[in-house]
């Protein structure tokens, strides 16, 4: 017998005691909860529902008619390993308790149990069966042979990027990530997580210019119950619930000057304490962090701290703009497009050529997410698989790092500037032709023809 609330979209939780009050007094407490609910009173119910729907969280009670909770348990392992699964019994079964816990049971709470512990134990257990999912999910996509590092692009840029991952994704060291926005910091951050021996352990993201500091300090600490206004249950931090796994602070250039002191000794030390309490707790803490700013000037200018830069800059790695390495905007879109049109049900095939000329030679001061926002709209809008690109707002003539002055510097005529800028085009692919002429929108005949014309003893034979 069950009494079943179906909420879609939901995790769900099995809740079996041969004691009716208890079955009721759980249906009450889980009402307007964020979570499923299935009462159950006999255990073999329990399992035939578990065989056919499965669940994210079992609550069982150990002694029960017809099949104990130990006997439930066994039986849920052979179906789902991984399932989290409490016993809740009373203080004489505490030993067969343990014995459960030693067979794979999640935790066990003694009766009577108290229902603020039952729902920090609850919450606690469904947000890191939530986490263990999304992780599983990323390690899955990351894993694909076609997208390893979970990124798009082979453009030499980009090639540096993965060889670095390759390079530290197993030598547990603190990582700085810089970069434009919109340059891929979180994915080259979730790149080094899983490729590397932590891929199965937690990897938590923390925006810390989305957060004051006293928000940012309960979440990465955590706090105790009654630490400040609002905290009525204690709640373990990020950093204790990624101990053993990664922790990826984002922005870290925007955290104040105590929250870089406190950090500091994070860092150092890794070991954190509670806001409100007094009990050092050890972590185990992979960190990786990015930033937008340059962090190197800061601490020269004295606004960031130069002992917690160099604790975290062991390692530092630079995202490339996409205007850097353009020739990686065709497989780019290409995703985007994959993807974008499987969720709006869209049968597109592309940007026409002129298009993706255009696409190529954009300034992109948005970078990735830039270029992903603009496919995303021209997919919504679409009105056949061939999509026209519209009006772009600004497009920067293409420079060459260490060349002292720019193509137009000296207010040439327009055929001096078109010969400065082809050549510099020509020098920022390395002499590559076929990718310059594709740049520039012209045909490599075309192209030929103007670099005979501009050097006519290393124009060569047109191919």
């Amino acid at each position: 017998m069950s009494e079943e609330l179906t909420m879609a979209g939901k995790p769900e939780i099995l809740f079996i005691d041969d004691d009716p009050k208890a079955g009721e007094l759980m249906r009450r407490f889980s009402e307007g909860a964020a979570y499923a609910l299935a009462v159950f009173r006999e255990p073999h119910a329990a399992l035939d529902h578990f065989k056919s729907k499965g669940a994210d969280l079992v609550i069982s009670d150990l002694r029960m008619p017809g099949m104990s909770g130990i006997e439930l348990l066994r039986a849920i392992r052979e179906i789902d390993s991984d399932v989290p699964y409490i016993i809740v019994t009373g203080f004489a079964d505490v030993d067969n308790a343990i014995e459960a816990l030693r067979l794979g049971a999640t935790d066990f709470l003694k009766k009577p149990f108290d229902m603020d512990e039952m729902r920090i134990e609850v919450e606690k257990t469904l947000e890191h069966r939530a986490l263990l999912r999304e992780n599983q999910l990323l390690k899955r996509q990351l894993s694909d042979e076609r997208n390893r590092y979970g990124m798009v692009g082979h453009s030499p840029a980009m090639q540096k990027v993965y060889a670095i991952i390759d390079k530290i994704a197993n030598v547990r060291c603190n990582v700085i990530i810089e970069g434009e926005s919109g340059t891929g910091k979180e994915l080259a951050a979730r790149a080094i997580h899983y490729q590397s021996e932590l891929a199965d352990k937690p990897f938590i993201v923390i925006d810390c210019g989305a957060l004051t500091d006293t928000l940012l300090e309960s979440e990465l600490f955590g706090h105790e119950r009654g630490a400040f206004t609002g905290a009525v249950k204690a709640r373990r931090g990020l950093l204790e619930e990624a101990s053993g796994g990664t922790v990826f602070l984002d922005e870290i250039g925007n955290i104040s000057d105590a929250m870089q002191v406190k950090l500091l000794r994070v860092v150092q030390e890794q070991q954190i304490t509670h806001v409100g309490g007094v009990k050092p707790i050890r972590i185990d803490v992979r960190f990786i962090v990015a930033t937008n700013q340059d962090l190197e000037q800061r601490v020269t200018e004295g606004s960031f701290r130069h002992d917690l830069y160099h604790r975290l800059n062991v390692v530092k790695l630079r995202m490339p703009s996409l205007h850097e390495h353009p020739e990686d905007v065709p497989p780019l879109v290409q995703d985007f497009i994959d993807r974008l049109s499987r969720q709006y049900k869209r049968d597109i095939i592309g940007f026409d050529a002129e298009s993706m000329q255009r696409l190529m030679r954009h300034d992109w001061p948005g970078n990735v997410r830039e270029l992903q926002n603009l496919v995303e709209r021209h997919i919504a809008l679409a009105d056949g698989p061939m999509m026209q690109l519209e009006a772009l707002q600004s497009v920067r003539p293409m420079t060459v790092t260490g060349v002292g002055t720019s193509i137009d510097a000296d207010l040439p005529a327009l055929e001096e500037l078109e010969r400065r800028y082809i050549l510099k085009v020509l020098e920022y692919f390395h002499e590559n032709r076929e990718q310059t002429a594709v740049t520039l929108g012209v045909n490599k005949s075309t192209l030929w023809r103007k670099l005979q014309q501009y050097r006519p003893r290393e124009g060569g034979e047109e191919e």
